[in-house]
């Protein structure tokens, strides 16, 4: 009954932070003008006269898409964090920590150095070789991890994937120091921003986070499982190396996507699941959907303080983040330390 009544709560404050983040601006719109508009794009009411049509437009076209996928993508890495550090039953994990978000940047920034687009996709040739980036770096630590260790122990994952990334990062950092033109897009996209959002972009990642949440909640008794360690695993009939790559597909999926579309924002994934597991405890089959919840509301409202805190001067949403993240990590971090000790 307490759990229901928080998840409640949570997704009344998850839906307060939507409607703040699309109301909010340098424009002021009031709460009975966004209904009054709402009503008027998705039941066809009428709308009154005396909301003029550029709030209409700022509203819809510009606000609404980017409140809208700042959410998606907050819930996208909230979920990818939860799944990593249930998989690698370490606290500090993240898709991150396997090379996925450096690995999607690469081949994300090399579209945009060299203006490749494929004929029929488009625009979406930008988000496509991100995801590809991602998985194929995520793929390529496991397949390394392997070769020192073929039960695929976690310690080994997680220092094959941050040796990788490092790796990446630096084949980033020397192409971006090569595209001088490109220069200040690229340092500003690895930042992170919702700025140019559109509905588009919103309707591809959708479907893609729908698809994965369905497949995450079908593992949650797998995951329960594998947080206890992986010969309690094994020994309940759980394949843990097919499981394993599964869910960390499904996390690099995520997480390559929503860095794709939004550029790099760390520290979502590894705010969201700790925070959930406070207030809903360990099981999967809520920890999942509420730290997407979560994970989304935080975004939108960290998007929000990125544009309005010092207006008209947009702060990239990844610094926001990271002014957040980095004392959290630190206080994971050193609170694990004392715990160990």
């Amino acid at each position: 009954m307490k759990n229901n009544f928080r998840m409640f709560l949570l997704l009344a404050l998850a839906l307060f932070a939507l409607a703040l983040g699309v109301a909010l601006g340098s424009v002021g719109i009031s709460a009975a003008d966004l209904l009054a508009i709402l009503g008027h794009k998705l039941f066809g009411r009428a709308l009154p006269e005396e909301i003029p049509g550029v709030t209409v437009s700022i509203l819809w076209t510009i606000r609404f898409p980017r409140a809208v996928m700042a959410f998606l993508v907050g819930a996208s890495l909230a979920a990818s964090g939860t799944v990593m550090q249930s998989v690698l039953r370490n606290p500090l994990a993240s898709s991150y920590t396997l090379g996925v978000s450096s690995g999607a940047s690469l081949c994300a920034a090399l579209v945009i150095v060299t203006g490749f687009a494929l004929p029929l996709i488009g625009r979406y040739t930008l988000p496509l070789f991100g995801f590809l980036g991602g998985l194929g770096t995520v793929f390529l630590a496991m397949a390394l991890a392997m070769r020192f260790d073929r039960n695929l122990e976690n310690q080994t994952v997680i220092l094959v994937g941050m040796v990788l990334s490092l790796f990446v990062n630096a084949l980033l950092t020397l192409v971006t120091a090569l595209s001088s033109d490109r220069l200040s897009q690229l340092v500003y996209w690895q930042m992170g921003s919702f700025s140019g959002q559109s509905w588009e972009n919103c309707a591809l990642v959708l479907p893609i986070l729908l698809v994965s949440l369905g497949v995450l909640l079908r593992y949650s008794r797998e995951m329960d499982l594998m947080t206890f360690g992986e010969e309690q695993a094994l020994s309940a009939g759980v394949d843990l190396r097919r499981v394993k790559f599964l869910l960390i597909a499904v996390s690099a999926l995520l997480t390559g996507t929503a860095v794709s579309l939004a550029g790099v924002i760390g520290f979502v994934d590894l705010i969201a699941p700790h925070v959930v597991r406070r207030f809903f405890g360990s099981s999967h089959r809520r920890v999942v959907p509420m730290s997407a919840l979560f994970g989304g509301a935080f975004m939108v409202l960290a998007d929000l303080a990125g544009r309005t805190v010092l207006a008209p001067q947009e702060l990239p949403v990844g610094a926001v983040t990271a002014l957040i993240g980095a004392p959290f990590f630190a206080y994971i971090y050193f609170r694990r330390g004392r715990s160990g000790s």
